[in-house]
């Protein structure tokens, strides 16, 4: 529990209308998106990149806990504070876009951004921020950054990482440092900004992000193939992008999600699919989109497509979309809690990674309904559970480390955009061994000595 002494220090700092330790405001930020609760001794908003400067010295000072929050629309606990001390909330003041720059391309945000307003800002000027998480509509910029977010068009596009030219930030002993340029081509010192991103906080707090930007595409179409089997579609995935396919999206719906959909929100979709991919193709000629949609349909079929249908108004593209973006609501039909991860494979390993993955959930007797991002190997996976019983809830973890073991042996990673945080923590032995694990603690140590930026983050220790 926090000295009263330390809560007149931070409101001197930041005034008394900016600290917070009520019991309403320690609940409201004690979760995230994965339920679980850690309250904290306080919630802390600075108004600006000095006070999170004074802050953290402060903290540093004093060995006060700090964790920084965005939206608090994480999957993976990155912004739950285990063991108490301040959050630090970004998303009451530093929420500002600070530049659009037409003529060298590049946003300067601050992290409370929220993502769909920067989307939608640049569109305003005939640019664009490509970048979309499944939570656009409310996820920050600075949680996308501390996470490296990913989102539907990473297929053609790429994840956060891709679009982040140079950050500030603060060091836990309060110094500002800058990482990165606005330059296209910088290659003076070390890559500290590629060290901050996908950090969950435990470096530095990010108080400012220059983002690329590209032009915006003139024309966007959507595109449903349905396919007899995940084996069928899985195969089409990594042969499509090989013949020269390059969509903006390639979405998986598995035959158990496209059964929920239908079950619980009436969503019209080909129920005797055994999967189905979805996505968009973009261009700046209508040409370049017919094309893109013709090589898809070839390899599709190819590859067992019983049928290629395109949306060929706005209104139909919303139906599809509407359908992949309410995936994850609607399998809630096969179990009250789902233990849901993000794997990520090579593409080619897709098809026998899926295989695997239905084996050992038949292993155990659960229903896993698969769906996600194909097009760049990064698949859902949701073990449903009872969530009342707690030796299912056992046997769904050891279901999950099964396949975090299995996808590790083919090559891939135990996340492709959640991030680690504390639900993925206990399995970083899985991914990394002793020597790598502990070049993370060195590097933590450089940044953070005495351990107070998001302790027990990542599998690092509290």
């Amino acid at each position: 529990m926090i000295d009263y002494k330390h809560i007149d220090a931070f409101k001197s700092i930041v005034g008394d209308e900016n600290v917070y330790s009520d019991r309403a405001h320690l609940i409201a930020y004690s979760y995230d998106a994965t339920r679980t609760r850690y309250e904290p001794d306080a919630v802390v908003f600075p108004r600006d990149e000095k006070d999170v400067s004074e802050i953290l010295k402060y903290c540093n000072e004093n060995l006060i806990l700090i964790t920084p929050r965005g939206a608090g629309s994480g999957f993976t606990g990155g912004a739950l504070p285990l063991n108490g001390g301040i959050i630090l909330g970004m998303e009451k003041y530093m929420n500002k876009i600070l530049e659009i720059d037409f003529e060298n391309m590049v946003a300067v945000v601050q992290p409370g951004v929220v993502n769909m307003d920067l989307q939608r800002a640049v569109e305003k000027v005939g640019l664009f921020y490509p970048p979309d998480p499944a939570s656009e509509e409310y996820c920050s910029i600075g949680g996308n950054v501390s996470e490296n977010a990913g989102g539907m068009r990473a297929a053609k596009y790429g994840i956060t990482k891709d679009f982040v030219m140079a950050l500030r930030a603060v060091r836990p002993n309060g110094d500002i440092i800058r990482a990165g340029k606005k330059t296209i081509k910088d290659v003076a010192g070390y890559n500290i900004a590629g060290i901050l991103i996908a950090s969950e906080g435990t470096l530095a707090v990010i108080t400012e992000i220059t983002l690329k930007l590209i032009p915006k595409p003139t024309f966007t179409k959507a595109y449903m193939g349905i396919f007899p089997s995940v084996d069928n579609a899985m195969n089409a995935v990594f042969k499509s992008l090989a013949s020269g396919a390059n969509p903006v999206a390639m979405e998986f719906l598995d035959s158990l999600v496209v059964q929920a959909l239908k079950d619980k929100l009436g969503v019209e979709l080909p129920v005797d699919a055994g999967a189905l991919l979805i996505g968009d193709v973009d261009g700046n000629v209508s040409d370049e989109v017919e094309f893109q949609l013709k090589i898809l349909e070839e390899s599709f079929r190819e590859n067992g497509a019983v049928d290629f249908i395109v949306a060929n108004s706005g209104k139909e593209r919303d139906k599809l979309w509407y359908a992949r973006k309410n995936a994850s609501p609607s399998i809630t039909i096969f179990g009250s809690k789902k233990l849901n991860e993000d794997i990520s494979v090579p593409r080619s390993m897709l098809p026998e990674a899926l295989k695997k993955i239905y084996a050992i959930g038949d292993k155990y007797g659960f229903k896993v309904p698969c769906f996600g991002h194909a097009g760049d190997g990064n698949i859902h996976v949701n073990v449903m559970v009872d969530g009342s019983d707690l030796t299912e809830l056992e046997d769904g973890h050891k279901a999950i480390e099964e396949i975090f073991q299995m996808v590790v042996d083919m090559g891939g990673t135990l996340s492709g955009e959640h991030g680690i945080g504390t639900s993925k923590a206990p399995f970083m032995n899985i991914a990394f061994n002793e020597d790598e694990m502990t070049l993370f603690k060195d590097i933590k140590n450089a940044f953070d000595p005495n351990n107070i930026l998001n302790p027990g983050k990542m599998g690092l220790p509290f």
